[in-house]
């Protein structure tokens, strides 16, 4: 699921759309909540991936077995990879495979070039080598290799991170969300208790109506935060800070003040994470500067 910080995330993306293209904001609302349930498509979409490479590895198995010509290994193949017990729950995983039938756009074919090229080189690795030619047959052995494989040749992917922005441009900047919800689900995993459900991308009904007051609330009292924000610059105006740097003033100013049981450092930090990715190195500082300010000025703790 989405923790709080992603919400946080989601809500600065809206105000910066709504910023571009001012819409009506029960439109906004339903964009954004529209945008968080993109996110599960690209989680199941990932996970597919994954499926598809043990399937990918079983096709080829079964093509060297009908080989006119066949070497031993083609006779007696290692199967240690397509009997990987996290790959078996996760190839029969009910949701999973329930939601991938609905949407069959989420699917992977096993000639498809990226997922040859990424298996190639799991196969070329030396983590895959050793994995293989281990005698170690555990549970947790086979869910290390599929967290470590995870890691190394689908989360940092460049040409994976290519073929999803041509499907959907959103889903760039969700991909480090899905790619810990991933992590979370590998390590959920349970010997002998195979795994129904997957991760949800919001909670509960408390998770999303902090995303619809957030988003709401600093909607309906932005000129009253910027001027909040003006007041608390130094030989700055207000119109030389960038449009992002704003929003996440504007957002992070609106919850200290409409949120008052959530810590105000918890949310200047939170606020300058999100900075991290969506921001520069300068505006990390610049936004710390002004809400340390702006809490100090109201005794907000």
């Amino acid at each position: 699921m989405l923790g709080r910080r992603q919400i946080r995330e989601k809500v600065v993306k809206t105000l910066y759309s709504y910023h571009q293209n001012p819409i009506k904001t029960d439109v906004l609302e339903k964009n954004m909540f529209t945008e968080i349930e993109k996110i599960y498509h690209l989680y199941v979409y990932e996970l597919n991936f994954i499926v598809a490479l043990k399937d990918l590895a079983e096709n080829q198995i079964e093509i060297a077995k009908n080989k006119y010509i066949k070497s031993e290994k083609d006779i007696n193949p290692n199967l240690k990879f397509v009997r990987n017990q996290v790959l078996l729950q996760l190839e029969n995983n009910e949701e999973r495979l329930s939601f991938s039938a609905k949407h069959k756009n989420l699917n992977w074919e096993l000639h498809d070039e990226l997922l040859v090229k990424t298996f190639q080189r799991i196969v070329a690795g030396k983590r895959y080598q050793d994995y293989m030619e281990s005698t170690e047959l555990s549970f947790e052995d086979d869910q290390k290799f599929i967290g470590k494989l995870f890691l190394r040749y689908i989360a940092e992917n460049e040409d994976l991170l290519s073929r999803v922005e041509e499907l959907e441009i959103s889903w760039c900047d969700d991909l480090h969300i899905t790619n810990s919800m991933v992590q979370k689900t590998i390590g959920f995993f349970k010997e002998n208790q195979p795994t129904h459900t997957l991760i949800k991308t919001i909670k509960d009904e408390e998770d999303r109506a902090f995303a619809k007051k957030l988003l709401l609330q600093s909607i309906l009292h932005w000129d009253n935060t910027e001027k909040k924000v003006e007041e608390r610059l130094e030989n700055w105006d207000l119109d030389r800070i960038s449009l992002m740097d704003k929003i996440l003033l504007i957002s992070a100013i609106s919850e200290l003040d409409f949120f008052p049981l959530t810590p105000a450092r918890v949310i200047i930090n939170e606020y300058i994470e999100i900075a991290k990715i969506f921001a520069t190195d300068r505006s990390q500082i610049f936004i710390n500067g002004i809400l340390d300010k702006y809490t100090k000025g109201i005794n907000r703790a």
